[in-house]
């Protein structure tokens, strides 16, 4: 059964929170403890009603104001599916989590509240799914109950996001009207949306094609462990262990271990103890080869004909994390993967308005949420691909040398 990753994103109070915790709700997926907790509190203010919402708005402060602050993740499953959500801050100062929510999803729900269409925010997680690359994207028109389920507000609203979604050259676009508080359409098809002739949400997630989720044309293998155990019985062995982020792996592949560069051959692909003749991404192995060459944590395996890009001098869009801001000639500690080395802020191209995408070139600072397009400076080679051609090899984090925190999340162009 694979395991399909999605975000849901949208302004506050669209309904987020109440839509996943319709889907959990529905799909029968809450512990009784669970929903015995939420009755008991949502008796406090709703006169008997399930407040669905109190499932991922976990923290008190959350509650309180209305809003959700951190990227709360729930799982759930179905006969077909299993499912990771990633319930995004939909308030303006927690833009920074949704990228890092964002950043391994394979599908993302943008929401809009029939009564407002498309505002300022379904235009900023629009361009930050844009920005991440995430392949699929489901515009979810929800409250169409207080709209009276009109199909020309939905109409509307298809046309008008259909615009940002060609601004933003996003192409695979899936519309579905609903009402999370009502459950119309999310896991059983409405009558009261008889107009609509496509799937409920939860029939179209159980569906929808991932398989650009992990890619298997390209091959990856960034070493986590060099195995030496030097006991009598094994004194020869060394083993590379790690995860294929990507492609396919057999024995008797020509090999190049970045970034030196020196060259091998795969002699043995040990998977669960066993040996096996090929192994798959997303899948953690031990990889032997047939020479005796220096590889280090950090390096990475790839196939002979498929070498990454090595460089010292990145170009990358910068999502700034910290409440500290980003000045030129910072030093920090890149990683990507289980790759680490030491880095600096070169230059700032510009700063990007998430809002109308103008580009802000007279600057040379960031603030907490800003994306900017950077120059960074490597202390050694670093072996990498584009962000937009493999997502699990061109993404890195920005970590401060000092506190070990992470200021930023970089896709490397």
């Amino acid at each position: 059964m694979d395991i399909l990753r999605f975000i849901t994103a949208g302004s506050v109070d669209d309904g987020k929170s109440t839509l996943i915790g319709r889907l959990l709700y529905d799909s029968k997926s809450i512990m009784i403890d669970q929903l015995e907790a939420i009755e008991k509190q949502t008796r406090n203010k709703l006169a008997g009603e399930i407040d669905l919402a109190l499932l991922t708005d976990g923290l008190r402060a959350e509650r309180e104001q209305g809003i959700t602050i951190d990227v709360a993740y729930k799982y759930f499953s179905t006969n077909k599916r299993k499912f990771i959500i990633a319930d995004a801050p939909g308030h303006i100062q927690y833009t920074r989590n949704m990228v890092t929510g964002a950043s391994n999803t394979d599908l993302a729900i943008i929401l809009i509240d029939a009564r407002n269409g498309v505002v300022e925010q379904t235009r900023r997680h629009s361009i930050i799914t844009s920005l991440l690359k995430i392949p699929k994207v489901v515009v979810a028109v929800n409250k169409m109950d207080l709209v009276d389920y009109s199909e020309d507000i939905y109409n509307n609203i298809v046309i008008d996001y259909q615009k940002v979604a060609t601004s933003l050259g996003i192409k695979e676009i899936t519309f579905i009207p609903l009402s999370a508080l009502n459950g119309d359409n999310i896991v059983e098809k409405s009558e009261r949306l008889s107009w609509y002739d496509g799937d409920s949400l939860l029939t179209f997630l159980e569906n929808v094609e991932t398989h650009q989720s992990v890619n298997l044309d390209i091959a990856r293998f960034p070493v986590q462990y060099v195995i030496r155990p030097q006991t009598e019985h094994l004194h020869d062995y060394r083993g590379y262990a790690g995860k294929i982020i990507s492609g396919i792996y057999r024995k008797g592949d020509q090999v190049i271990i970045q970034p030196s560069g020196t060259t091998s051959t795969v002699e043995k692909i040990e998977l669960g103890g066993k040996e096996v003749e090929v192994a798959v991404a997303p899948q953690s192995i031990v990889l032997h080869l047939a020479d005796d060459v220096d590889v280090s944590r950090g390096d990475i395996i790839v196939p002979a004909g498929q070498p990454c890009k090595t460089a010292q001098e990145l170009d990358v869009l910068l999502c700034w994390m910290d409440s500290k801001k980003l000045q030129t000639g910072n030093k920090y500690i890149l990683q990507i993967n289980s790759k680490t080395v030491r880095c600096a802020v070169k230059h700032i191209a510009y700063r990007l308005d998430v809002n109308t995408l103008q580009k802000d070139e007279q600057v040379s600072t960031a603030a907490l949420n800003d994306i900017v397009r950077a120059t960074i400076k490597t202390a050694a080679p670093l072996p990498h691909d584009a962000y937009e051609t493999l997502r699990s090899n061109g993404g890195a984090i920005l970590i401060d040398e000092t506190s070990c925190v992470t200021v930023g999340a970089c896709m490397i162009q």
